[in-house]
């Protein structure tokens, strides 16, 4: 039997996320068609750390967010130990790349948010990994030492957000208006993804529509290039899986082989 996992890009959204039914009910749905996996690596927009990190086994969640009602602070997602998969990442790392186990840090919302929607039970080992760098090039290299994985039962997420120019949001709702910068943004994004532009995609501060407005920070985007870089061919269009908005940010997201 083939357990050959497939890697995936999705955004995250913020805690009441939990709470949509739309998204929600996409996750749960994307997360249902998937072969079970042995273990999770995902790496979040919301740990930006070098050297290269990962986090910690039985150790409390990360709550980085405010504002957001009480019950989201008491949430809890206790999943089985990895320290194999740790140790396997580690030494599938040259000696240019050095990794830090970090002893005291647990999944942020970037992980444990989609992935309660996606594997409610809690039941399969979760590895979070930081994001080193947003050079397009290093985490594209990242992500292809980590290809081989995926042989292994081994999902590997990079969790971000297609746009997430909040600075820019004026309306909260989660059926909010798209801005004009969001839109385009996602149309180029889209159009690149279909046409397998690595290089493209890598130079979207630059050609991407939107910007900066979309990206005033880079770290919900950079997320995707490990995603592209774990691809048995990253130049091959991978499926889009999600589309839409989430309060006039793209939820779009992808699968690839």
């Amino acid at each position: 039997m083939n357990d050959r996992m497939p890697a995936l890009y999705i955004g995250h959204g913020a805690p009441p996320l939990l709470d949509d039914p739309v998204w929600s009910g996409q996750l749960a749905t994307l997360a249902a068609e998937l072969p079970r996996p042995k273990a999770i690596l995902i790496v979040s927009a919301h740990w930006e750390a070098a050297p290269l990190s990962l986090t910690a086994d039985r150790v409390p969640l990360v709550y980085d967010f405010g504002g957001f009602a009480e019950k989201y602070y008491r949430m809890t997602y206790e999943t089985p130990a990895a320290p194999w998969l740790a140790e396997r990442v580690a030494a599938m790392m040259p000696a240019t790349e050095p990794v830090h186990q970090h002893s005291s840090r647990g999944l942020d919302h970037g992980a444990w948010v989609p992935l309660k929607i996606m594997y409610p039970d809690a039941d399969i080992p979760v590895l979070q990994m930081s994001l080193p760098t947003h050079d397009p090039g290093h985490l594209l290299a990242l992500g292809a030492r980590l290809r081989e994985l995926r042989d292994e039962g081994v999902l590997i997420i990079g969790s971000g957000f297609l746009t997430h120019g909040l600075p820019f949001l004026k309306d909260w709702r989660i059926d909010a208006d798209v801005p004009g910068w969001s839109r385009d943004f996602d149309a180029w994004a889209a159009e690149a993804l279909a046409a397998g532009d690595v290089d493209a995609l890598a130079s979207f501060r630059d050609l991407a529509p939107g910007m900066p407005y979309a990206h005033p920070t880079v770290e919900h985007f950079s997320p995707l290039f490990v995603t592209l870089g774990a691809a048995t061919d990253p130049s091959a269009a991978g499926e889009q899986i999600i589309d839409g908005y989430w309060m006039g940010l793209s939820k779009r997201s992808l699968q690839v082989a």
